[in-house]
């Protein structure tokens, strides 16, 4: 099993920049998104002599492909597209502004900032279920390497729910694209020889 996973939270886009939810839309990353995924790249290049990454896998979808052809470009690698990646599906929500979700459905976008497991989006995803594909898929790509670093790409908020899967890091706000900028958007979680993802009931319990 590989040692470290690498995780690189794909560039901005138009969305993001404009505060709606994204969800499973498949968009492209944006000018300043590109510009992001370039530096990292360049970043994580600089430090490959010393910390080398074996393998880079993309979440399904584009902004995800796209940072990931331009970071596997600088590092030498062949991204792999990664099922059970995909972004939280959230539902009738994606397309809409924050704003005018707090604005339309005050009580509902509190009880989504309090507490997310409790609440789905319409006809959306739950966190518990996107959790366990998000497990699912991670087992099995860690499982494919003996050893060494390997880089997952993916979306905002997808990239908290791994953080939060590996290393028990806070989810913290899944609406705050601001939150998200100012974050990093590379972060590298040491992996136990043992590891196996956490089962996810017993940490909402």
């Amino acid at each position: 099993m590989a040692d470290f996973l690498v995780v690189i939270r794909s560039g901005a886009t138009d969305y993001d920049l404009q505060g709606r939810i994204r969800g499973t839309l498949d968009i492209p990353l944006s000018q300043e998104g590109t510009a992001a995924a370039e530096r990292d790249a360049a970043d994580l290049a600089a430090a490959s002599a010393a910390r080398p990454i074996d393998a880079i896998y993309a979440a399904p979808t584009a902004c995800a492909a796209e940072t990931a052809r331009i970071v596997g470009r600088a590092l030498g690698l062949r991204p792999r597209a990664a099922a059970g990646l995909e972004n939280l599906d959230q539902g009738l929500w994606q397309g809409m502004l924050v704003d005018d979700i707090r604005r339309k459905q005050p009580r509902l976008y509190r009880q989504w900032q309090d507490n997310p497991w409790s609440v789905s989006p319409p006809e959306g995803e739950q966190l518990e279920d996107a959790c366990g594909r998000v497990e699912d898929a991670l087992v099995k790509i860690l499982k494919r390497h003996g050893g060494g670093r390997v880089a997952v790409v993916v979306p905002a908020p997808l990239d908290q729910i791994v953080r939060w899967l590996v290393a028990g890091e806070s989810i913290g706000d899944l609406w705050s694209c601001a939150a998200a900028a100012a974050d990093r958007s590379v972060v590298e979680l040491p992996l136990a020889a043992q590891w196996q993802a956490p089962a996810v009931l017993e940490k909402i319990r």
